[in-house]
């Protein structure tokens, strides 16, 4: 089965929200659109390198697949990523059977972006990778879709903004299996889904009235 690996740009507080320029998503009143630039250095460069190394698909919603179809075909194309986004299938999650796909290898997986994603992962083919698409990785969370994650976490707040995790989030384990520190401070971070929520206890459980009765005895003989 492919896997669905989901990598986001995410600050301390969770928010990936524009974070490619000012201008990119401004909804809601967002005002610190840009965010990622200040903190590029090789290790990031090499971060988001790896993603696109091995064969993949996007998979991408709406908003996203407009704002990367009016970049990527537009870049050198010995940019290594603008090549390998360009040469990928997209696929792209929209509620609007009429949307026009103008980045060439792009493809409209159905208005239930779950249950398509669900048939596409059964399906033989590369990976699946998604890039930004907050709405639409909520979706995947929620059906417990989502296989493998890489999150960049940048070192700042930005407050209001979209998210990369919200409620509905289905309940699970990931385990690290990857993380690296680059000289700005930004944290990557792989992780891999890992069943269910294991939980425990630290609470001291207070004596049984048996127990209670044997420590007077004991005193008592003392």
């Amino acid at each position: 089965m492919r896997k669905l690996i989901v990598a986001a740009f995410v600050s301390l507080d969770g928010v990936m929200q524009g974070p490619g320029g000012p201008d990119e998503d401004r909804r809601g009143g967002f005002a610190h659109g840009g965010w990622v630039a200040p903190y590029s250095d090789p290790v990031t460069g090499q971060a988001v390198m790896s993603l696109v190394e091995a064969p993949f698909d996007l998979l991408l919603g709406r908003r996203t697949y407009e704002i990367f179809a009016a970049h990527w075909p537009y870049q050198d194309p010995a940019n290594p990523i603008a090549e390998r986004f360009n040469a990928a299938t997209k696929h792209v999650a929209t509620r609007d059977p009429h949307l026009p796909l103008t980045w060439e290898n792009s493809r409209i997986v159905g208005p239930d972006a779950a249950e398509s994603v669900r048939r596409l992962k059964e399906q033989p083919g590369p990976d699946l990778l998604t890039q930004g698409s907050t709405q639409l990785v909520h979706a995947l969370l929620a059906a417990d879709l989502v296989d493998e994650m890489q999150l960049m976490v940048f070192p700042l707040l930005l407050g209001p903004g979209r998210r990369l995790f919200d409620e509905a989030a289905a309940p699970g384990a990931w385990t690290l299996t990857g993380s690296i520190l680059a000289d700005t401070g930004v944290v990557v971070n792989r992780y891999r889904r890992d069943g269910p929520v294991r939980t425990g206890s630290f609470m001291v459980q207070p004596p049984s009235e048996a127990e209670l009765k044997r420590r007077a005895e004991w005193a008592g003989e003392g």
